[in-house]
């Protein structure tokens, strides 16, 4: 079973809430399923009760830095089942399950919405916003109480850029792209290292080593001014005397 305290735990991802919460009976597995998980050392993402064999209750969970292993949601599992059976949220026989938020994940938290910023994303509002209660479009950051939104199809008497409110979102989640895809790798990979590093299991990296931050690894490299041509170049000298071989446009190396 992998130990979700292994390694540092950020108390304060742990303890963040949820911005974007469900209403209704799911809101009363959730009053039960997220003091266990943060207990743990996960953090709830999203409960869904569907119609699905009979009655499936799907909770999904995350690590503070958003990896989620299977051994993980065994781990949840096992500690999670009891504890429902004794609250019984639920009046009817239901399937449990335990899920990480994949790739197209949910976005409940202040954090997932600065940590996605870049990537194409779909909301549904609560409440409506100018009217509209869909959006889609890319994800331009936090401002305030508020995530702003690029839109990809506004209409021509609409402005591209919306600020949406988090409390008033009934639904946001990241809509699968190539970029996305490749990000979910990088995370993967660098989640599984450090995993095997706090288990010994691989040599910790050297001291000057610096921790990337994934939220910038996909953003582009900012282009280097170009280097001034040299002014004191065998041409250059060959030119100032007046012998062959010096020919050469005056403003070279200005």
């Amino acid at each position: 079973m992998t130990d979700p305290t292994t390694g540092s735990v950020d108390l304060d991802l742990l303890a963040e809430p949820r911005l974007v919460v469900e209403p209704g009976l799911a809101a009363r597995v959730s009053a039960v399923a997220g003091p266990v998980l943060q207990g743990m050392g996960y953090r709830l993402v999203r409960i869904k009760i569907s119609a699905e064999s009979g009655c499936t209750v799907q909770i999904m969970a995350e690590r503070p830095d958003g990896t989620m292993q299977i051994e993980d949601c065994e781990a949840i599992s096992r500690a999670l089942s009891p504890v429902l059976d004794v609250a019984d949220p639920i009046e009817k026989a239901y399937r449990l399950e335990i899920s990480s938020p994949g790739i197209d994940r949910p976005l409940v938290r202040r954090t997932d919405f600065e940590r996605y910023a870049g990537h194409l994303v779909k909301v549904e509002m609560a409440v409506a916003h100018q009217g509209r209660k869909r959006f889609r479009g890319i994800l331009a950051g936090v401002e305030g109480d508020a995530v702003r939104l690029h839109r990809d199809d506004p209409r021509a008497d609409e402005d591209a850029d919306v600020l949406l409110v988090m409390e008033d979102i009934a639904d946001a989640r990241l809509v699968l792209t190539d970029e996305l895809v490749a990000e979910s790798m990088r995370r993967g990979k660098a989640a599984e290292r450090e995993l095997k590093q706090n288990l010994g299991l691989a040599p910790p990296p050297p001291p000057h080593a610096r921790k990337s931050d994934p939220a910038k690894s996909n953003k582009p490299k900012p282009k280097l001014p170009k280097k001034p041509l040299p002014k004191n170049t065998k041409k250059h000298r060959l030119a100032a005397q007046g012998l062959p071989g010096g020919e050469f446009d005056p403003s070279e190396g200005d």
